[in-house]
């Protein structure tokens, strides 16, 4: 194995908040693409304040897999997919690679439309030029603008998820009734119930973001001169380990409430109004104006818009990260495109068959709420597959996870799977 020297720990400007903010941060924003605001807009409609434990029940589970995750990328020095590359048969890696980049392939698409429908509710227009342009901008951004800047421009994006805050003070909120709702839901076993846990728990712990941490804790590492894999590196470990806890805490805890926030609003005007059958972003923005007011309205379809400038690049570049690894790729944001050809024609390809999807017969958006679906069902091995690499010593090193990470970990694993077990018996019987 190669070795490297070990060096000091970073800078201290690294060791303020803000400077501990970046990969868990924009991780836990784009987590809220339009196509998780369609899911939870449903879960709101259909079912009400039911729904709202499933953010708080997540929060935890998600953050310990994502720490997990950029563990894995900050010690060894690699992405996830090159990972498995190296310890685990090919058929697996090809399996989740494959997979993978169809579901973002398919999300990109469904954000894109959402984005061009948002902007004709707002101007009125072509929504599907529109989507043409969100597309054609954001993978220009993407392929000219160098790293260090775009990921600034990405910080900054996840503003647009305040929106969503915002729209609950449009609106009188009996928090009483809230409060209650939450700690104590009105479970049920129904198929439609169970499908909708499944399908919020898919959009909230979803395989894309598990690719993308990892990689982005590679590029900031290869991006600091004095950085080197912590596996090499020792000395640097509590400081990166520190960052990365809160980093991905307060990332994971934004993505979570605002995810609360967007059940809750649609859950007392849509629900509470007789409104329970919302299946796209779009017609959850139409239902709001007439009960919650027109600035209700564009604050809901301009988050919209926001939220897929930031999620498309991170779909994008998690099956490019995720191919790259794969076929051992040169793969880096931080490269120019020429130096990268294939990581950055993974990225074009995913965004622009995003884009032409909107032009055909098939329709994205009504896959959205199965996509997450999906991801659910997918996210099972794709964490077990984790969980066992973070405890090897020979990706780990001597930087294995602790116990109680592990039980989180494990815990959040098991508890997607019988999520997925629930679902599947309920559909058959």
């Amino acid at each position: 194995m190669p070795s490297h020297p070990e060096t000091t720990p970073l800078a201290p400007e690294d060791a303020s908040w803000v400077g501990k903010l970046g990969p868990g941060l924009i991780t836990g924003a784009a987590d809220d693409d339009p196509s998780g605001i369609a899911t939870y807009s449903q879960a709101g409609a259909q079912f009400g304040y039911s729904m709202l434990w499933t953010v708080i029940f997540t929060y935890p589970l998600m953050v310990a897999i994502q720490i997990i995750s950029a563990r894995i990328g900050r010690v060894s020095g690699h992405g996830l997919a090159t990972n498995i590359y190296r310890h685990y048969p090919g058929w697996l890696l090809y399996w989740i690679v494959g997979l993978l980049l169809i579901a973002n392939t398919v999300n990109i698409a469904a954000d894109v439309a959402a984005m061009g429908n948002a902007l004709k509710l707002l101007i009125g227009g072509p929504a599907q030029i529109y989507a043409l342009g969100f597309g054609i901008v954001s993978l220009g951004l993407q392929l000219y603008i160098p790293y260090r800047h775009y990921v600034r421009v990405l910080k900054w994006l996840t503003l647009a998820l305040f929106a969503y805050v915002g729209i609950v003070f449009t609106v009188q909120i009996p928090w009483g009734v809230v409060l209650e709702k939450t700690v104590f839901p009105s479970l049920s076993l129904h198929a439609d119930y169970v499908t909708t846990v499944v399908a919020v728990f898919g959009t909230t712990i979803s395989p894309y973001l598990f690719f993308w941490q990892a990689s982005q804790e590679v590029e900031e590492q290869r991006g600091d001169a004095a950085a080197r894999p912590i596996r090499y590196a020792p000395k640097q470990a509590a400081t990166n380990f520190r960052r990365i806890k809160i980093d991905t805490a307060i990332g994971m805890a934004f993505s979570n409430v605002v995810a609360f926030f967007i059940i809750l609003a649609t859950a007392v005007t849509l629900n509470l109004h007789g409104v329970t059958d919302i299946q796209t972003t779009e017609q959850a923005a139409s239902a709001l104006r007439p009960i919650a007011g027109e600035f209700a309205f564009w604050l809901f379809s301009a988050g919209i818009i926001g939220t897929g400038f930031l999620a498309v690049p991170v779909l994008a570049g998690s099956a490019a990260y995720a191919m790259a690894g794969a076929f051992r790729w040169k793969n880096s944001l931080a490269l120019k495109p020429a130096l990268a050809k294939r990581f950055y024609g993974i990225i074009a390809i995913a965004t622009l068959i995003g884009v032409a999807l909107c032009f055909t017969s098939l329709d994205p958006i009504k896959g959205l709420y199965w996509s997450a679906v999906i991801n659910g069902v997918i996210s099972v091995p794709i964490m077990a597959v984790m969980m066992l690499m973070a405890s090897r010593t020979d990706v780990m090193g001597r930087f294995i996870i602790g116990r109680r990470l592990r039980q989180a970990g494990w815990a959040a694993t098991v508890c997607m799977a019988i999520a997925v077990m629930a679902m599947l018996g309920a559909m058959v019987a």
